[in-house]
């Protein structure tokens, strides 16, 4: 399946509350995007492939799916930015489960916690867009700026992985 990559794929998230649902953290805590207090980053992307496994059959064929773990690093690399500009938190978010996140996120040095949809509540709920591919679905990549609960702007598409943290910063710095 093709990523539906376009204009007004997302226009409904803009101005939406983040539905109440809990979503397991690599610390092993339940997070509720709705409930968090000031301004959460979440970027969602496909999937990191373990380090001791091949990519999925067709990956490097789909576009937008190549380069989540390069963005992870960048979003890691620009934490203390973010931060600065005036994010309180940063999360990166993907089907894969949280064994397999904590691994990743350990691995990458990755100073925050990366949310774990996998059953895809959050992503049904606020209709995120999807794909399939190796028999999973997963979700486009995304970065959503969430304040007080509610979505305040929506970075898609992604067309450059590891430009994405410079683009939340250079809308956290334009507010």
């Amino acid at each position: 399946m093709e990523i539906q990559m376009g204009s007004g794929v997302v226009d409904h998230l803009t101005n939406r509350n983040i539905p109440s649902v809990n979503l397991t953290s690599t610390d092993g805590t339940q997070v509720n995007l709705s409930d968090l207090e000031g301004a959460s980053i979440v970027y969602a992307y496909p999937r990191t492939s373990p380090p001791d496994a091949p990519p999925i059959e067709g990956w490097d064929q789909i576009p937008g799916a190549r380069g989540c773990t390069p963005q992870t690093r960048e979003f890691a690399a620009h934490y203390q930015d973010i931060l600065a500009a005036g994010a309180d938190r940063v999360f990166g978010l993907s089907t894969q489960g949280s064994d397999y996140q904590s691994e990743m996120r350990a691995r990458l040095h990755v100073p925050f916690e990366i949310l774990s949809d996998a059953n895809l509540a959050l992503a049904n709920l606020l209709g995120l867009p999807t794909f399939e591919a190796g028999g999973m679905i997963l979700l486009e990549r995304l970065t959503m700026i969430v304040r007080e609960g509610r979505i305040e702007h929506v970075i898609y598409p992604v067309r450059q992985p590891t430009d994405n943290p410079r683009e939340v910063l250079k809308y956290l710095r334009n507010l």
